[in-house]
């Protein structure tokens, strides 16, 4: 009996400890709100040709400046850490704000990423510089946009339209650095699941789970 308890705890305890702190998510975690309600879009164009709103959706939201093709390695990271896994959830979009007059370099990165991606849930949407600064000073954030009205960070936004993320003294983050693959692989992605969680428990509970979730 001794050496059965001796062998779970050396073997069976780890794997199982190891699988709970994995996972990222449990029934106890929720994500913080950042700010709540922010703004919608206002009545921009997109890539596209859609209407693009934040009403409803699960969006990570980027800010790509007017440099958008010098920071494209980026939207790379970004699509093979987060977007080629979630991309088949319908309530799920990928908005990167960007200048308007940024139209075709923001093309090229479709036309790049679209080989080997199934694009169709990444958007682009144009504003004035103005518009975005406007947009950006609404997300009440402690980083700023660059010279360039850009940042390697996107954003977590809930289908009601509430910033999530980290709100501990220890660990604080409004958003997560593209620029980073580890810290897209890490943190963003066990926040990415608890959001998930959320809804699809908020799903079951309601007695209506989807494939949207």
């Amino acid at each position: 009996m001794k050496k059965n308890i001796v062998l779970f705890v050396l073997f069976v305890l780890p794997i199982v400890a190891y699988l709970f702190f994995a996972s990222g998510v449990n029934s106890f975690t929720t994500l913080p709100v950042i700010t709540p309600k922010v703004a919608d879009f206002g009545n921009w164009n997109s890539l596209n040709g859609k209407k693009i709103s934040l009403n409803k959706k699960i969006t990570v939201l980027g800010f790509s400046g007017s440099n958008i093709l010098e920071n494209r390695g980026n939207y790379f990271n970004l699509n093979e850490k987060i977007y080629k896994r979630y991309n088949g959830f319908e309530d799920l979009q990928f908005v990167v704000l960007c200048p308007i007059g940024t139209e075709k370099d923001a093309q090229k990165i479709v036309d790049a990423l679209s080989p080997f991606t199934d694009v169709k849930n990444w958007n682009f949407v144009f504003a004035s510089n103005e518009e975005i600064q406007k947009f950006y000073d609404g997300l009440h954030l402690k980083e700023k946009l660059n010279q360039n009205l850009g940042t390697s960070n996107v954003y977590i936004i809930d289908k009601e339209r509430n910033l999530r993320g980290r709100k501990d003294k220890e660990e604080y983050k409004e958003g997560y650095d593209t620029f980073h693959p580890s810290e897209l692989s890490n943190e963003m992605l066990d926040d990415f699941k608890i959001i998930l969680y959320e809804y699809r428990a908020a799903l079951k509970k309601n007695h209506n789970a989807t494939k949207q979730l």
